[in-house]
């Protein structure tokens, strides 16, 4: 009897002598890349000239992987980044994926539909295999939703054409609140997740030289300078 006591007073012993096993530590965040665009999946860039997933004011990749689509978000805010599927370009009866950042810290992937100008919650949410991060004051994630669905009003298939509506914005205790611009970019065309594109849309800072007015009146004024006055 005291040689079994003394066996599990050991037991104990050692078994107290040392902490419960750790959770692995979480992958960290695979960068984005954007070499691949245009080329193995299609992607959207809204800002300065050049810029990529890090730079940009928003940015949106898609591609095909089986029967799912895998979708890349990145934008410069510390509240949330979207991406809504819409029949038309405007606001209203759109399924909508959004990217929050929570006061924890973490970057959940929500489902919303568009009623109006009002974003509502939708409890039943496509994504899965979802991840996203909080770094350099950018909300990034990565998430895959079905190409096909069963029929639903709030989740539309998306094997289908749609316009692309483009949003961020703040978040107050995880929840989204209006978006930062007044009039959020939105793809000049529908788009279809069978077509891999590369396309670039100049934010307002550097829309105002490229229009066809103001390169006319450049074109004016350097002519003026060149020939000189009389």
């Amino acid at each position: 009897f005291l040689v079994l006591v003394f066996c599990l007073g050991m037991i104990y012993s050692n078994y107290t002598g040392y902490p419960f096993p750790t959770a692995p530590p979480v992958d960290p965040f695979a960068k984005i890349r954007v070499d691949d665009c245009g080329k193995t999946k299609g992607c959207f860039r809204y800002g300065k000239p050049g810029c990529n997933a890090d730079t940009c004011d928003y940015f949106l990749s898609y591609r095909r992987i089986g029967a799912d689509v895998e979708f890349e978000l990145s934008a410069d805010t510390d509240g949330w980044v979207a991406v809504g599927f819409s029949s038309d370009k405007k606001m209203g009866g759109d399924d909508v994926m959004a990217c929050v950042h929570d006061d924890n810290g973490r970057v959940r992937i929500h489902h919303f539909y568009n009623v109006g100008q009002w974003a509502k919650e939708i409890q039943r949410n496509p994504a899965r295999d979802e991840e996203g991060v909080f770094e350099n004051n950018r909300v990034t994630c990565r998430f895959k939703r079905p190409v096909y669905v069963p029929r639903e009003e709030t989740i539309v298939d998306l094997h289908l054409s749609w316009y692309y509506l483009f949003a961020w914005g703040p978040a107050i205790q995880g929840s989204i609140t209006r978006h930062d611009i007044d009039s959020p970019p939105v793809s000049e065309r529908v788009v279809s997740i069978y077509k891999y594109e590369d396309i670039f849309m100049p934010s307002a800072a550097y829309q105002t030289f490229s229009s066809p007015f103001c390169l006319l009146l450049i074109v004016a004024l350097t002519f003026y300078l060149l020939m000189g006055t009389p």
